[in-house]
């Protein structure tokens, strides 16, 4: 039985690093035990409203599967986040850099939209496990009451950002929360 369960944690290991997707890049500019702050730079992303993650992810999922108007399957990147905008709970998928406005396919489906996100400063905290809302509402109040005591301004609503795919076992999973700052003051 424990030969069985090494094997099959192994299988799940290797599946996971098989399916990762390429990373949005971006710059740690500050790194301390508890969270990052990070550059990033402006990047295109698709985006729809979701009344749940499967929801979102599949709508998405379909746009870059060549569901859009050029018919053009298209790299997923990671990470997969979730915010709220105007009341409403969106979820992103990040275009690949060789995508930029004039050459990204449109959408067919017109609850998808292709959005250039403006970079700047984002701080992040990093954690594992499952992505169940307690397991993120939990890090996101540790996040904003930290930058808080630390003074610096939060000018997003939360981010939950995802990076692996659902077979990942929970303790090896990538999840954050992020949110955009200002570190101008």
């Amino acid at each position: 039985m424990k030969k069985f369960l090494l094997i099959f944690t192994l299988s799940l290991i290797v599946v996971s690093n098989v399916m990762a997707a390429k990373e949005v890049k971006y710059t740690i500019v500050i790194k301390n035990k508890l969270y990052e702050i990070r550059e990033y730079s402006d990047r295109l992303a698709i985006e729809t409203k979701t009344s749940d993650q499967d929801s979102g992810f599949r709508k998405l999922f379909k746009y870059i599967s060549g569901d859009n108007k050029d018919k053009k399957e298209i790299k997923m990147t990671t990470p997969v986040t979730q915010t709220e905008k105007n009341g409403n709970m969106t979820m992103q998928f990040y275009i690949p850099t060789v995508f930029n406005e004039s050459n990204v396919p449109g959408p067919n489906n017109s609850e998808i939209k292709v959005l250039n996100i403006k970079g700047g400063y984002y701080a992040a905290i990093i954690y594992s496990g499952r992505t169940s809302d307690s397991n993120y509402i939990k890090h996101k109040d540790i996040l904003e009451n930290q930058l808080e005591k630390d003074k610096v301004p939060i000018i997003s609503k939360p981010i939950r950002a995802t990076y692996n795919s659902p077979f990942t076992l929970p303790m090896l999973r990538r999840n954050e929360v992020m949110f955009r700052i200002n570190r101008n003051t």
